[in-house]
This record gives structure tokens, sequence and C-alpha cells, in this order.
């Protein structure tokens, strides 16, 4: 089964290999590529990182000629007056079933939340904030903001643990009702 992967980044390439090679007992081949998302650099809200994770879950699908191919998508939203993490996942199948799921939500600090309302992406931020590079290869923000209780593959493992349930639900489902 080949496996397409709507990105290089690592942490988020990581969050993937882990979960499928995990679940599934296929023979697999993963192709990661870099594809454009179609929404903002930043994404600021549910519906356009939800979107964005889509995109890229579509565009891998195709671009790689995968049997399914995954998304991932960070972002920002607002609830009342303050800014969450936002982050979604997409699993895009060649029978043209799309899924979708979210991760956790934690509130930014103020003074990050001043920066991207001013038009910064969350990444260069975050690398600001803590003096680092890369952040968002690595911890990212949810890993600086729960003090490295949860690192950000770790946050994309439970939205990929939500994408590949929901595949397996499916399948038996689809069988089921084919059988009936």
């Amino acid at each position: 089964m080949k496996v397409g992967i709507g990105t290089t980044n690592k942490a988020k390439v990581g969050a993937v290999l882990s979960v499928v090679t995990k679940h599934f007992h296929d023979i697999l081949t993963f192709e990661h590529i870099a594809v454009d998302s179609g929404v903002s650099a930043q994404p600021i809200s549910t519906e356009e990182t939800r979107l964005g994770a889509m995109n890229r879950a579509k565009k891998t699908l195709a671009e790689t000629n995968a049997d399914m191919a995954f998304g991932l998508e960070g972002g920002v939203t607002k609830v009342g007056n303050i800014m969450y993490l936002c982050n979604w996942g997409a699993l895009a199948l060649s029978n043209g079933q799309v899924l979708t799921a979210a991760g956790a939500q934690i509130p930014l600090p103020n003074e990050i939340v001043v920066q991207i309302e001013n038009g910064r992406e969350l990444g260069p931020v975050m690398d600001d904030f803590v003096h680092q590079l890369d952040t968002s290869q690595n911890e990212g923000a949810i890993g600086i903001f729960t003090d490295g209780m949860i690192n950000r593959k770790e946050m994309f493992e439970h939205i990929l643990q939500q994408l590949v349930g929901q595949y397996f639900f499916y399948q038996k489902y689809t069988k089921k009702q084919d059988n009936a």
C-alpha cells in the first residue's frame, strides 16, 4: 500500500510514520512531498486550518498516486477573545472519501497573539520566543506551552489515530453494508 504524506515537516512526517506503521500490516511505501495548502501561510480559523489539511491530503493523493494520503495543518483560532492553537488532519482515499479530525487546542500568550495579529506566522514567532530555529519541526508551540508534556509529533499522532480509526471503521461498515 502506498501512503502519501503532504508535508516535509519532520514532526508531521514522523507522526504519520509512527501511527500508520503501527496500525497497518500491509507492505507499506511512503512518499512525502511538499504541497501547497491552498490557504494562507498562517491559517487563522478552525475552518481555514481544516481546509488546509483537506487540500494537502487531496493534492498529495493526486501527485503521489498513493492509495491514501494524509494532510496535516496547524493554525490558530479565536474563541471569544482568546486565541488558541488548532490542528487538523485529513485522510484522502483513492475512492474520493476524505476523513477529517482535529487535535488539541491550547491558548496562546498575548505576546504571541499580538505578533500573529500583526501578520507573522506562528513558527517564526515561536523561534524568536524561545531563541531556537525550527521549533515547528520539533516540539512546536504545543511543546513549549505545555512545558514539554506533549510535543508537536505526539499531538499530530493523536489526530492520525482518529483518522486511521475512522478509516478502519468505514472499511468494516462498508463491508457490513455490502453483505446486508
